[in-house]
């Protein structure tokens, strides 16, 4: 398929002359111009370019050199976003420009599609961890691992050295296809419907890094997962292929589109579509491919595919996607099958098909450092075949362990904390990156996140239900608060004094899987920092004593009454 570009729009669709209204910025219905300042950057250069000007010009000159379009926008493209100046508090988030807020260094995302890492490539991110960013390491919850305090200078050298054990942060960020998750534990799981790291793969190899699809109205999400956990959670990205039998045609992927959070959030939608294994890239580069002709460039809070999804319909977008993209139908599918367990984050000592185990284990929040990785590393070599693989839920996972090593590897893991049996707060709390190197953000998350934990840990030491407690810096929701048990928005809120302070919006009751949902909101209910573990703390005790038979969380939250969610 050829892509569409300012040029050459796309040829399936007859370029229509826009009028006096300038509409969304759809190229494929004629509105080539742009529309705002990213859209006449993009323009400008492709983004994939100004790795050049990095290892040419930026690296020997320094911070200073970089212009502006290069910094703020097409670094992405390398996995590059400039980090929070120290000392600026939440306050200033929104009043500061960007120069204001830029420090003269940044946060580098090394892209883990699947997940999926060897013991000698978790190795070197962690000496790069060491020598180049200060130690920093974290987890995300899209399987990827984030570097902060990375010197402009030192980044040819650090991509080097991950691009000889294979690994990159092409494409990392920015309004590209980002990383594809895939389920951790794809190809060993004793109950797996279908192994999808072939599509992966050749997905990474045909499009990731090419022009085709490099200039996208916004970032485009993906999720491949064959496992019954539902374990990549493909209600929230913009495409997800998630494993079903069909009745007659056998194990393949059912076909989501549409999802994603931030301050509009949107539940992925089914087009009734079962897609073999073989065909998934070739379905992958039909959705991509009508997001990027007909994404919406006109505003940047509408140029998400979910906005398309939503004004279509699924059933149109099927249409499209067969009749002007694929040339042919699509087959009919079943949906998947909902999971019988809350936790999909693999977490503990589960038997492989083969006979040896598997072992997740979970840090605090997704934050490790440097030295961690790496002894993490020599555990798995160890203990293990060489393989690791991290999660959606910001744990990571050693795979090929047989039975009578298991023991020695979870006393190492424990020594390091990392715990294989973790507590229902250690295991479900998740923090995004915060106000500590995040310029969006308005307060502190990961030791807040970390200090939670402990609280809890001390205060209701027989809970023993599945909750998740989602943090995020600002309403942006990178760490899916709105999908979460208790899910807590970032945003300046007045304490008892009348003064302003760190604090969180409160979501109670949100859910992916057996019945997802999003949180529901009591009017009124914020929560400063200091409150926090006081807060959190009461709900639970209340959930406690209200609890119907094996009631969830989320099935409590939403019929308790506002005073006992206060």
């Amino acid at each position: 398929m050829a892509a569409a570009t300012p040029d050459n729009p796309a040829p399936a669709t007859p370029r229509r002359k826009a009028g006096r209204h300038r509409g969304e910025g759809q190229w494929a219905v004629g509105h080539m111009t742009p529309l705002n300042a990213n859209e006449q950057a993009k323009r400008d250069d492709d983004g994939l370019n100004v790795r050049t000007r990095i290892e040419n010009i930026y690296a020997h000159r320094g911070f200073d050199s970089i212009d502006g379009a290069d910094l703020r926008g097409r670094m992405r493209w390398w996995g590059l976003y400039t980090q929070r100046k120290p000392g600026i508090d939440g306050g200033k988030t929104a009043i500061l420009e960007p120069e204001e807020l830029d420090d003269k260094f940044f946060m580098l995302r090394v892209r883990i599609d699947g997940g999926r890492l060897t013991t000698e490539q978790l190795r070197v991110i962690g000496e790069i961890s060491q020598e180049f960013a200060r130690g920093t390491a974290d987890i995300t919850d899209r399987q990827n691992i984030q570097l902060h305090w990375i010197r402009i200078e030192d980044v040819p050298e650090i991509w080097r050295r991950l691009e000889d054990v294979g690994l990159s942060t092409t494409e990392a960020c920015g309004d590209t296809p980002r990383v594809i998750l895939g389920s951790p534990v794809a190809g060993i799981a004793e109950d797996e419907i279908i192994d999808g790291t072939s599509a992966i793969d050749e997905i990474h190899a045909r499009f990731i890094g090419t022009k085709e699809f490099s200039n996208l109205p916004r970032k485009f999400k993906t999720a491949i997962s064959g496992s019954p956990l539902l374990d990549v959670a493909h209600e929230i990205n913009d495409i997800a292929f998630v494993g079903v039998n069909h009745p007659e045609h056998g194990p393949g992927f059912d076909l989501w589109v549409g999802g994603g959070l931030s301050t509009n959030p949107k539940l992925g939608v089914r087009l009734n579509a079962w897609v073999p294994l073989d065909e998934v890239p070739e379905v992958w580069a039909g959705v991509i491919g009508i997001f990027r002709d007909y994404g919406y460039r006109r505003l940047r809070t509408r140029a998400r595919l979910k906005f398309l999804v939503a004004d279509w319909g699924p059933e149109k977008f099927r249409q499209v996607l067969e009749g002007e993209y694929l040339k042919r139908e699509l087959v009919d599918g079943p949906p998947p099958e909902q999971p019988m367990q809350q936790w999909r984050d693999h977490v503990g000592v589960h038997r492989q098909r083969d006979g040896r185990f598997y072992v997740g284990f979970a840090p605090r929040v997704g934050r490790v450092d440097g030295a961690t990785l790496t002894k993490i590393a020599e555990l798995a070599g160890a203990h293990g075949s060489g393989r690791l693989r991290t999660t959606v839920e910001q744990k990571m996972i050693v795979l090929d362990v047989e039975e009578s090593r298991i023991d020695s590897l979870v006393e190492g893991l424990e020594a390091l904390d990392l715990r294989v049996t973790p507590s229902p707060f250690r295991r479900g709390t998740m923090a995004c990156t915060g106000i500590e190197f995040c310029k969006l953000a308005i307060v502190e998350t990961k030791e807040r996140g970390s200090t939670l934990i402990d609280e809890l840990e001390r205060r209701i030491p027989d809970f023993d239900q599945p909750i998740t407690i989602n943090i995020n810096g600002c309403p942006n929701a990178c760490a899916r608060i709105q999908v979460a048990d208790i899910g807590l928005k970032g945003q300046l809120v007045l304490d008892d004094a009348g003064n302003q302070v760190e604090g969180y919006q409160v979501h109670l009751g949100g859910a992916l899987g057996l019945e997802p949902a999003f949180g529901r909101k009591v009017r009124g209910l914020k929560v400063t920092a200091a409150e926090l573990p006081d807060y959190v703390e009461r709900v639970l005790k209340r959930f406690q004593a209200e609890r119907e038979g094996d009631e969830r969380f989320a099935t409590w939250a939403a019929r308790a009454s506002e005073e006992a969610l206060a």
